[in-house]
Formats: C-alpha cells, structure tokens, sequence
C-alpha cells in the first residue's frame, strides 16, 4: 500500500506511473481527490464543532459555580454532539473509501525498470551457460516422465482432477533432493535461516502481502468456524508476516529467511496455458527466499537475492536467462523484478523459474513492519523483498529435459547426486 500522504502531494506522478503500467488512472483513482476533500473537510468540522463544544462545557461549569442558569448552554453541547456523531460518521465512511482506492493502487516502479505494456518488452539483463546439445531429438518430461515411470498425471486426475501430479519413486525422489539442495545451499552458503511455517494463514496474513483483496480467486479459501483460512501460494505470504505488527531492531537487519512448502493455486485466470505436464499445477513445491530489508540498502539486497537464486541452477549446470520485467509485466505489489528463465529442449524455450521481487514499503506498510534506526527513536517501514530459489516442480522438469539421454535415461547432474544415492533415473514403466 502507499502512503495517502504521498499520494496526495504527488498525484500526478502517481498517475503517471499507472499509465506506464498501462492501466487507466481514472478508474484506479476513481474519485481520489473529491473523497480526499470530503474526509479531510469531515475531519475539520469535527475538530471545529469539538472546540465548540469544549468551551460551551467549560461555560457550563463556570454558570453552575455561580448558580445561573446553564440551560442553553447545555442544550447547545446537546446539538453540537450530534453534529460532531454525523461529522465522525462521514469521516469514517470516507475513510472507508479512501482506504479502498488505497489498496487497489499498485505499487511504484523503480525508476530503473523498463517501460512496456508485456512480456515482449521485457529486458535480458544476462545469460548463463549454453544450451545442451543432442544427436536426437529432445523430448518434453510429460513424455520422459511417463517412460521413465516417475511421473503419473492420469492418477493425479483420479485422485483430485486436472492440474496434479503424483511422483514415484526416483521422480519422488528428486524432487526431495532437489529441495534439501537449495535448502543446503540456502542456509549453509548464503546466510538464509531456515524457517517451517504454516501452510494455512489467516485473511489479515494474505492482506499483508498484498493476495487480497485483489487475487481471491487465484487463492484456495478454507471456511474456518466465524473466519476464513487460506492456503498459502507462496511461503513469502507467511514468512513476510512473521512480523506483522512488530517494530524490528535496525541493526538486525537484512534478516534473511528462506522455507520449503507446498504452494497451493486456483490459477483461476490460466485456464487453456500450460495444461501439458507440471508446468502449471494447482499444487507445487517451492523452495523461497525472504528478505527484510533497510530502504537504503533493498537493491543491493535485490541483488544479492536474484544472485542465490541464480546460483541454484549454475551448480545443477542448467543454461538460464535474467530477464527484467517492464512495467506492464510486474507484479502489482513489486516495485521491480527479475524473472529467471530456464532453457527447456523438449520445448525448446524459456520458461520462467523464478520471480525476484524488491516490494519497497509496499507490503512493510500493510502488514505494519517497522525498524527502529539505529540511534533514532522514529520507527520506518522495511523494505520487503523475496524470490522462489527455487520452484522445485519446474527445476525437476528443467533437470529431466535438459540431461535426457539418448537411450531414454536421464543423468542427475553431479551436484545432486549424493542426494540422490545415484546417478541415473533409468528408463521403467509406470507402477
């Protein structure tokens, strides 16, 4: 959410950078101005009328002290306390309001990310590694998978519908290893610290990243007794709001988190994209980094964080691509991104792997996370930041296309293979 102080006094910018996110300022704005004077008058009238009434009692008591009579003194509070009750009514209907056009309103981009209006403006900022080469034709893991006999969409189908997968054997257990590996790497290299958080949040949880109100149909929503529980589509939506409503010590930070869940979405606006294999599935695994951040140094951290990222597929050896989103491609909440794209030969592209995002005080202010500043008594907003390091389902699919062998094995590359306990998934036939 942005600070309605800042929108107030920048307007203007404010409307630009919509228009550069291509959206029409008119209709997320709405009536902005005009709600903004109407509350702020109620808020005026209100302390005016109070003042009033604050010397008509104080009148009062000094004509009682005398003995006179206090009557139209005290009928005069009478009214002014209902006019001040409709003042106070008015203020709270237009903050109601305000706070709605507040949080429809996307984040600001960086001044650094590049304008477009989609993905084909999106920005190679650099690439590693090189594709593999074949003496056969390459195929995609749907088919790999099945052949291999590690990969069973048809009973994932029977067991919940479309859009599941069940794993065996090998399958099962790369995907294991692959999230021990970025786990390992994580906390043993990188400094993250290792967190295990709940797998269901509360409404209050998903309004802090910033999932509601605008994504609830992208969500799996669980009726809980008199509130509604959800199950998380990201562990940044937990891990973020470990410190909801906390005021974290400056010196701590960067605080740098990282977990491994399960991530559960309706992908209710994808219906028709990727129904071909695990590439888009309503539940999948996810290895997340989480950072907490001082404002003057979040892009370093940015950085940084897309870097440990990276760093997952260079030791797998998997050719990639950073690319850095436009500002019809962000995210609302973030203020910019780096995409990872993966190189898959059973389909020859680039398929998004993972998402780097700085949110600014985006999130910070919606869930109310603060710092205390070293040496200043004044708290500030964090800036928020997280990145998938990564989507395990889509790194196994990357690992599964990118060694295939010609004989229809695939090799486990070096890095994983003490996880592993092997170094071949051999062919077989589904169990």
């Amino acid at each position: 959410m942005l600070d309605l102080n800042f929108v107030r006094d920048n307007l203007p910018l404010v409307e630009e950078k919509l228009r550069q996110r291509g959206m029409n300022p008119a209709e997320v704005l709405k009536d902005f101005r005009t709600i903004d004077g109407e509350r702020r008058q109620a808020i005026t009238a209100a302390e005016t009328l109070q003042a009033r009434r604050n010397r008509a009692s104080e009148e009062i008591a000094k004509l009682k002290k005398s003995g006179q009579d206090a009557s139209a003194q005290i009928s005069e509070t009478k009214e002014l306390r209902e006019q001040i009750q409709e003042c106070e009514k008015k203020a709270a209907e237009t903050d109601a309001r305000l706070r709605e056009v507040l949080t429809a309103l996307p984040n600001l981009q960086h001044a650094s990310v590049p304008l477009g209006t989609g993905a084909e403006q999106n920005v190679e900022t650099r690439r590693w590694g090189a594709p593999p080469k074949f003496d056969f034709t390459p195929r995609p893991h749907w088919e790999l998978g099945e052949q291999l006999g590690v990969l069973d969409l048809e009973r994932a189908t029977k067991l919940t519908g479309a859009r599941f997968a069940v794993y065996w054997g090998l399958g099962a257990r790369l995907e294991r290893a692959l999230a021990n590996f970025m786990l390992d790497l994580h906390t043993r290299e990188h400094g993250y610290t290792e967190v295990l958080p709940p797998y269901l949040v509360n409404s209050e949880s998903m309004y802090g990243t910033g999932q509601l109100p605008k994504f609830a149909q992208d969500l799996f929503r669980v009726p809980h007794g008199e509130k509604d529980l959800w199950l998380i589509p990201t562990a940044e939506v937990p891990v973020t709001n470990l410190y909801r409503d906390e005021v974290l010590d400056g010196a701590r930070l960067p605080i740098c988190l990282t977990a491994y869940t399960p991530c559960f979405r309706s992908e209710a606006g994808s219906y028709g994209k990727d129904v071909r294999g695990i590439i888009r599935q309503h539940q999948f695994q996810k290895v997340e980094l989480v950072k907490f951040a001082h404002p003057d140094n979040s892009y370093d951290e940015l950085e940084k964080l897309t870097r440990n990222a990276e760093a997952v597929l260079q030791k797998l050896g998997i050719h990639y691509r950073t690319v850095t989103l436009c500002t019809g491609d962000m995210g609302p909440s973030s203020a910019k991104t780096y995409d990872i794209e993966v190189w898959l030969p059973g389909q020859q592209l680039f398929r998004e792997i993972s998402s780097c995002s700085n949110f600014e005080a985006f999130q910070a202010r919606r869930a109310n996370i603060r710092f205390r500043p070293e040496g200043k008594g004044k708290t500030e907003f964090v800036h928020t930041l997280n990145g998938s390091a990564l989507a395990v389902g889509r790194t196994w699919v990357a690992i599964v296309e990118n060694y295939q062998q010609a004989d229809g094995s695939v090799r486990i590359p070096g890095a994983l293979q003490s996880y592993m306990g092997t170094d071949r998934i051999p062919a077989g036939v589904l169990p």
